[in-house]
């Protein structure tokens, strides 16, 4: 069986558990070697499950939203492995529910730094490694459908993913002709950590039944279903016929060239292609160009 990352040196943030933790599971078993983050000291636990299961990752408590943390991991992963090809920009807080009358300064400004300014300085530093070994590389960030459509988050946090899916568009734009590419994935509600406190209270009030119902799946989505729209989004020929046929972003799955907001919500949002169309190839649409 061809391993899909064999060979690949991979950052994780969020690492600790939920879509991170699945994530680095995944990659393990797909051949890459890891350097695992999370602000909890389970990132260590993660980085335990991997090796026994015979892979490679090391475990670093840091702040993804800090950038002396952000650098020390990706020094690491230089140091440690000799390369990096895929950054998984994961790391995020929910923020709560608050609505904008009830929220403060305060809140909003923890949440724009884990969930938009850390996703922004692992494009920077990872992005920047990349580009300067000249072997190209994947980005992508964690977003949420919360950043499309409202109703998915109080207004800090989609705020905040709202803002990574247009730094995964800019940042696709400025690397464009580096080979690295950047994308946003955008999970629908999902049962992590992070949504803990909406399965419990859900759990506790005897409707549990009603997570996702309003997704056509009918049910939440799973961290290891999130895990695996990541390995399939660091791969750069999914979508392509041919080289460079690929040159926009579309809002409905990953772009081989450029970027995407990946929507991985059981259908809720609405398909549309959005900004520039690929000049040969457009698999989102049988391969016709859009009227």
């Amino acid at each position: 069986m061809t391993l899909q990352l064999e060979g690949k040196v991979a950052i994780i943030t969020g690492a600790g558990s939920g879509i991170g933790r699945a994530a680095a599971l995944l990659f393990a078993q797909q051949g890459a070697r890891l350097v695992l983050g999370d602000k909890t000291d389970a990132v260590h636990a993660t980085a335990q499950a991997v090796q026994a299961a015979g892979g490679s990752a090391t475990a670093m408590q840091v702040d993804a939203g800090v950038e002396a943390d952000v650098v020390s991991l990706v020094d690491t992963a230089l140091k440690q492995y000799g390369q990096l090809d895929v950054a998984f920009a994961n790391a995020g807080i929910s923020g709560g529910r608050a609505s904008v009358f009830d929220s403060t300064p305060e809140l909003w400004t923890e949440v724009l730094r884990v969930n938009l300014i850390g996703p922004w300085l692992m494009v920077k530093h990872a992005g920047k490694a990349m580009v300067d070994a000249g072997r190209g590389g994947s980005i992508i960030c964690t977003a949420s459908v919360a950043g499309i459509r409202s109703g998915a988050g109080g207004a800090p946090y989609s705020a905040s993913k709202a803002g990574v899916i247009n730094l995964a568009m800019v940042a696709a734009q400025q690397l464009s002709e580096s080979g690295v590419r950047v994308n946003a994935l955008c999970p629908g509600l999902t049962e992590t950590g992070m949504t803990k406190p909406t399965f419990d209270y859900a759990k506790d009030k005897g409707v549990e039944h009603k997570l996702g119902r309003l997704n056509p799946l009918r049910r939440a989505g799973q961290p290891e279903e999130l895990a695996r729209g990541a390995v399939f989004g660091v791969q750069p020929k999914q979508l392509c016929q041919r080289p460079g046929d690929c040159s926009g972003w579309w809002a409905v799955q990953l772009s081989p060239s450029d970027s995407a907001d990946a929507r991985a919500d059981g259908g809720l949002a609405k398909p549309s292609l959005s900004g520039p169309v690929p000049r040969h190839h457009n698999p989102a649409n049988g391969g016709r160009r859009p009227r």
